[in-house]
């Protein structure tokens, strides 16, 4: 890069006055090596004006405002979760009852369903759910609603009005339920619910603990008001899971009001190791009826226990007592006790195949057992949008 002229001028300037002459000093004439020495001094101005130039990087012609550099931040934006799911679970064994043997197909509660969940802001989200049976046993038709609701979650907890699970089932059942069979767990299974339809629910966490209200509302049957009304507390922390519930219903024989069922229940479940989980549920069931003659005492009993052999298989088992609080000489009496052992195949992360003894002792009918082998496959695909 050249200099202008009065660059030029200016570092001589500049050089005359950092280098003092010998004119000045002794009043001499001029020599050819001060000249050379005058331009030394200029080269070695000039080259440090461009070093400098160089590594100075200009100034930005228009800095942005803060608003414009603040723009710059992330949005959150509404977030929607589609998931579908199926799970087929057929069985095949023999079944000794009533002093008869018989081979059968059966289903262990094959269904499928989709649920959509959508945070349309900060702890605001709205649910979508719909799950129903396959009758595997019945030509494989596409069977009844098991879940058919909407919901919404709030900072203040989740409502949901429509068919869906209980307090009761989720924190009571839900924990020994783990065997492939459609009557499990085998003593909660005869008098107990497990999907609700016209329910309504709400849902509280706080920390470790989550509350549970229900209540059903079936229109014109039963009183008009609420037909049933189920609550519950669970705390699940580090593998334990402790609950308590209590459920109230009115008993109808067709349109006549002829009493009330009372159900305290607990549960407690604990995932000892990675391979041990047990669990066990109790529930001490009032059948309180308009004549006293006709109220009674019942309850459910089931213990399970799952643990892990190898990498592939698992072995169950698990011991039940249902009691309906009938004497046990009474023609409705239909208590039983029983247990049943299960192994478990699984060769890969969806399917299990699985092989169960089944035995139950009545206190008024004959005994039964089975042997079944069974497969279940479940499938599951999930999207996000935003």
């Amino acid at each position: 890069m050249n200099f202008t002229l009065a660059t030029s001028t200016a570092l001589i300037s500049i050089a005359c006055l950092l280098t003092p002459t010998k004119l000045q000093a002794s009043e001499q004439p001029v020599t050819m090596a001060d000249i050379q020495n005058l331009e030394r001094q200029l080269a070695d101005l000039k080259a440090r004006f461009m070093i400098q130039k160089k590594v100075t990087p200009p100034e930005p012609a228009v800095k942005p405002p803060p608003a414009q550099q603040s723009s710059q931040a992330t949005t959150t934006l509404p977030k929607t979760t589609l998931r579908t799911y199926a799970t087929i679970r057929p069985t095949f064994g023999l079944l000794n009852e009533n002093d008869e043997s018989n081979w059968d197909v059966r289903d262990a509660l094959s269904h499928a369903g989709i649920k959509v969940t959508h945070e349309f802001m900060p702890g605001w989200q709205a649910e979508l759910h719909g799950e129903w049976g396959i009758d595997l046993a019945n030509e494989g038709n596409f069977g009844k609603s098991r879940r058919a609701y909407t919901a919404l979650g709030t900072p203040f907890g989740r409502f949901g009005i429509g068919k869906q699970r209980p307090a009761q089932y989720l924190f009571i059942a839900e924990y020994v339920d783990i065997f492939n069979h459609a009557s499990s767990p085998f003593a909660y299974d005869p008098e107990s619910i497990f999907f609700v339809d016209n329910l309504v629910t709400y849902r509280y966490h706080f920390g470790p603990v989550t509350f549970i209200a229900a209540g059903q509302f079936n229109g014109d049957k039963g009183d008009n008001q609420s037909d049933l009304f189920n609550t519950g507390l669970s705390y699940d922390q580090a593998g334990l899971h402790a609950a308590i519930t209590y459920q109230h219903n009115d008993v109808y024989d067709n349109e006549l009001h002829i009493g009330e069922n009372r159900l305290w229940s607990g549960a407690l479940a604990y995932q000892f190791t990675p391979d041990l989980y047990a669990a066990v549920a109790y529930q001490d069931k009032e059948y309180e009826r308009n004549s006293s003659l006709a109220s009674r005492q019942g309850h459910t009993f089931d213990v399970s226990l799952a643990y892990q052999l190898s990498k592939h298989y698992k072995l169950k088992t698990g011991y039940f007592n249902f009691d309906d609080g009938y004497y046990q000489f009474d023609p409705l009496n239909q208590s039983f006790d029983g247990y049943n052992i299960t192994l478990e195949w699984l060769p890969t992360a969806p399917l299990r195949v699985h092989l169960e003894y089944l035995n139950k002792s009545y206190d008024n009918q004959e005994d039964m057992d089975s042997i079944s082998i069974g497969f279940r496959y479940d499938y599951k695909q999930e999207w996000q949008f935003e």
